[in-house]
């Protein structure tokens, strides 16, 4: 069982690492959808594409953890 704790420290730490990504950008983000985006429902990616659409209108700080956040998923 020792020997699943290097591979389970590595899963929580990842997790843990996205999930602050994640608050990173729902705090830079927050107001640019919350204006740019009124009226669109979540899910299904639906606030995704409208910040796609909108990315030029979006604030410097959300471009900013948007970007970083792509480049911490290699790219994805």
């Amino acid at each position: 069982m020792h020997k699943l704790l290097p591979l389970l420290l590595i899963v929580i730490s990842s997790t843990t690492a996205q999930a602050q990504d994640r608050s990173a950008m729902r705090q830079a983000c927050g107001n640019d959808v919350r204006t740019l985006c009124t009226g669109i429902m979540p899910g299904g990616g639906r606030i995704k594409q409208c910040m796609i659409e909108k990315f030029d209108k979006l604030s410097d700080g959300c471009r900013t953890a948007l970007k970083d956040a792509k480049a911490q998923q290699g790219g994805k």
